[in-house]
């Protein structure tokens, strides 16, 4: 039995329109930006407001829970009714977050501002994703990776801006940000334009969407999302360890000043971004399981090292981890849009929020577990994580299924 096709308007063009495809990667990247301030800014955040490392996961389980929830509601809504212009004013959110957030007088303060940067971000990444998979040209996994390289990019730069304006000039300077939302919105304002013209043009041609089909039962396509969800809850559980925690590490394993263990988490999260980029074009040439399998397992003996390992070669493990641990995403999302066909803005909120929000659980988890234990011991159990990619040995080949 082949899985049932929603009548959608995913628009594919013919060929990948690459300015656009830059144009929202552009954005990701602005709006990741914007998010990854919050984790950087974490040690200013702390003294000010005298956190412990359970209050810190808080923040960040605010961030990612609101950042998450709401993703697969938006895509499930516009995968029946498009709203181009959704993702600009999606970006007002985050715009008044980060007014709030630089001027926060309480926890609680920052805790809803955090969560008005969450809720623009859930709804940007579902409908971005749908206009990347609409400019792709079928390049799906190119332009996934195109798309998402953007958001890792924003992601590396945000410490290193914290490091270098907020940690500096203080809390206040948070809002200097505002200006980076502003930009953003307007160019997804240029983004919506042309989503709606291709809407219209589809539209009025009458024209039906392209729709790749598989023979997979729908229990089998059931079982196959809960081994990409497995796999999400192994990947951002691990990633979250460093993107909330290491910096803490560093600082307090090899006695690093704030500012030096920022640049190790840029390095990091520099890594990240290229891994990203490569595992879309490798899944759409050799197959998106191909990619899953090196990525999550191939992991394992770098994250089993990392916590015995030198300050120097802690660095250089950490962009091996970076590297490899991030070329999964962009397959495990095109896999799944595939698994469920016609579905686009709902499977990609779906895994997106899934994603954002098993790094916010993972962040309030460890957090309490370190303020119970150490850093060292969070990355000890954290390590065995990717072991869980030996599923990927029970998901099927889409590429021998596809008709």
């Amino acid at each position: 039995m082949s899985t049932a096709v929603a009548q959608t308007p995913t628009v594919t063009t013919g060929k990948t329109v690459f300015t656009i495809l830059a144009s929202i990667s552009f954005c990701h990247f602005l709006n990741d930006l914007m998010q990854s301030l919050i984790p950087a800014v974490y040690p200013l955040l702390k003294a000010s407001y005298h956190l412990d490392f359970t209050q810190i996961g808080l923040i960040t389980l605010t961030s990612q829970l609101t950042a998450s929830l709401l993703q697969p509601v938006v895509g499930l809504y516009t995968d029946r009714r498009p709203q181009p212009y959704s993702l600009a004013a999606g970006m007002g959110f985050t715009l008044t977050g980060l007014v709030l957030l630089s001027t926060a007088p309480s926890f609680g303060a920052v805790l809803f501002a955090v969560g008005m940067v969450g809720i623009g971000s859930s709804i940007f990444h579902p409908e971005s994703s749908r206009v990347a998979r609409m400019a792709s040209g079928g390049q799906h996994g190119l332009a996934q990776s195109l798309f998402q390289v953007g958001g890792n990019a924003g992601s590396a730069m945000g410490p290193l801006l914290a490091a270098f304006i907020v940690v500096r000039n203080g809390q206040r300077s948070i809002g200097w940000f505002s200006v980076v939302a502003l930009l953003a919105m307007a160019v997804l304002g240029y983004v919506g334009s042309w989503y709606k013209h291709q809407y219209v043009i589809h539209k009025k041609s009458g024209a039906k969407t392209a729709v790749r089909h598989h023979s997979l039962p729908r229990a089998k396509v059931a079982a196959c999302l809960a081994i990409l969800g497995a796999l999400i809850f192994s990947k951002f559980f691990y990633l979250v360890s460093l993107t909330s925690y290491y910096t803490f590490y560093l600082m307090g394993r090899f006695h690093l000043p704030a500012e030096t263990a920022q640049v190790y988490l840029f390095v990091f999260l520099g890594a990240v971004a290229a891994g990203t980029i490569i595992g879309g074009p490798i899944g759409d040439r050799f197959g998106r399981k191909y990619v899953i399998w090196c990525s999550i397992l191939g992991v394992l003996p770098f994250t089993l090292a990392l916590p015995h390992a030198s300050l120097f070669w802690t660095g250089v493990l950490s962009v091996v981890i970076g590297l490899v641990l991030a070329s999964a995403f962009s397959a495990i999302l095109v896999y799944a849009q595939e698994l469920v066909p016609g579905n686009v803005g709902a499977v990609s909120g779906l895994f997106f929020g899934f994603a954002f929000g098993m790094g916010g659980i993972g962040a309030a988890v460890l957090g309490r577990l370190a303020d119970y234990t150490s850093l060292a011991f969070v990355y000890q159990v954290c390590a065995f994580l990717p072991a869980i990619g030996l599923l990927t040995a029970f998901l099927p080949n889409l590429d021998r299924n596809v008709k």
